[in-house]
C-alpha cells in the first residue's frame, strides 16, 4: 500500500514538473544564459564582427568610460525627467478617468475598452501615428493650434526643446488607460460600506475621495509605480522611430544609446556596462518603493 502512495506521488510529481519544465527551459535559454553572458562581456571590448578574435579583456575600464561619456549622463538625466513626468501624469490621468467612468452606469465597459486599446496596440504603430501628428507644417496638432490664432506653433519632433516632451505626452496616452482599469479594479474592491457611513456622516465626495479612496488604493498605486517606472526606464521603441535620439540627442535614452552603442558602434561590453548600470538603477528604485510601502502595508 505504501509502495503503490509512493509510486503514485512521485507519479504526480513527476506530471508536475514536466508541466514547469517548457517555462523553465524558456527563462533558462533566453533569460538566465543570456543574462550571465552580458555580465562576462561587462569586462570586455568586443567587436562581434571580428568573432572571437575581436575579444579583448579590458575588466573595469567599461565602468570608467561610463564616469566620462557626457552622452550617457545626458541619456541618464532624459531618463530621469522621461520618468519623473510620465509616471504620475500617467497615474493621475488614469485615476480620474477610472474615477469619472465608476460613476456612470451606461457605456462604462465600452469606454473602458476605449481607453485601453492604445496600451494594447502596438507601439511601432502607435508612433509612426503620432510621428505625422506632430508633423510641424501639415500635422494635425499644430493645424487645429493654428485655427486657434497661436502663431509660434511647437517644432515637436524637429525641435530640441519640444521632442522630448512630445514623446512624454505619446506615452502618457498610451499608459492613461492601463492606470485607469487597475485603478477601476482598485475602486470597485473599496467596501461600499466605507461611502455610507461618510455619507451619514456628512462627509463630501470631496473628502471622501481623499479620505477613503486615495488611502484604500495605495496598493494599487504601488503596483502601478513599479511596473511604470520599470516600462519608462526602458523605453525604446517610440524613440527608435520617432527621433531615434534626436535632435542633438534631446530623446537620447538609456535604451537607445545602449543600441546605439552595441549595433551601430560595436561596442558591445561598452553596452553590456551600459545595461547592468541601468538595471542597478531600477533595482534601486524599485527596492526604495518596496521599502516606502512597508509603512503602509499593515494597514490592509
Amino acid at each position: 500500500m505504501k509502495k503503490g502512495y509512493q509510486k503514485h506521488r512521485y507519479r504526480d510529481n513527476l506530471a508536475g514538473y514536466l508541466f514547469v519544465l517548457p517555462n523553465f527551459i524558456g527563462v533558462l535559454v533566453f533569460i538566465l544564459v543570456p543574462l550571465i553572458i552580458s555580465l562576462v562581456m561587462v569586462f570586455m571590448d568586443w567587436d562581434y564582427l571580428q568573432g572571437m578574435a575581436g575579444i579583448q579583456w579590458v575588466w573595469l575600464d567599461n565602468f570608467l568610460q561610463l564616469v566620462h561619456d557626457e552622452l550617457f549622463w545626458k541619456s541618464l538625466e532624459n531618463n530621469v525627467i522621461f520618468t519623473g513626468i510620465t509616471v504620475p501624469a500617467a497615474m493621475l490621468l488614469g485615476l480620474i478617468i477610472a474615477v469619472i467612468l465608476n460613476q456612470f452606469v451606461y457605456l462604462k465597459n465600452f469606454l473602458r475598452v476605449l481607453f485601453f486599446l492604445p496600451y494594447v496596440s502596438s507601439i511601432v504603430a502607435i508612433s509612426i501615428v503620432w510621428s505625422v501628428l506632430y508633423n510641424p507644417t501639415q500635422g494635425p496638432i499644430n493645424q487645429f493650434l493654428k485655427s486657434l490664432g497661436v502663431e509660434q506653433v511647437p517644432g515637436w519632433l524637429a525641435s530640441q526643446h519640444w521632442a522630448l516632451p512630445a514623446i512624454m505626452i505619446m506615452v502618457v496616452w498610451t499608459y492613461t488607460g492601463y492606470t485607469m482599469v487597475l485603478y477601476m479594479a482598485g475602486i470597485q474592491g473599496i467596501s461600499k460600506d466605507l461611502y455610507e457611513a461618510a455619507d451619514i456622516d456628512g462627509a463630501t465626495k470631496f473628502r471622501q475621495f481623499f479620505n477613503i479612496t486615495m488611502p484604500m488604493l495605495k496598493p494599487t498605486s504601488f503596483l502601478i509605480a513599479v511596473t511604470l517606472v520599470i516600462a519608462t526606464f526602458q523605453v525604446f521603441a517610440a524613440v527608435s522611430v520617432m527621433t531615434k535620439g534626436g535632435p542633438l540627442n534631446s530623446t537620447m535614452v538609456l535604451s537607445y544609446y545602449i543600441y546605439v552603442q552595441a549595433f551601430q558602434y560595436y561596442k558591445v561590453g561598452y553596452a553590456a556596462a551600459m545595461s547592468w548600470v541601468l538595471f542597478m538603477i531600477i533595482f534601486i528604485i524599485t527596492m526604495i518603493q518596496w521599502k516606502a510601502q512597508k509603512k503602509w502595508q499593515d494597514q490592509f
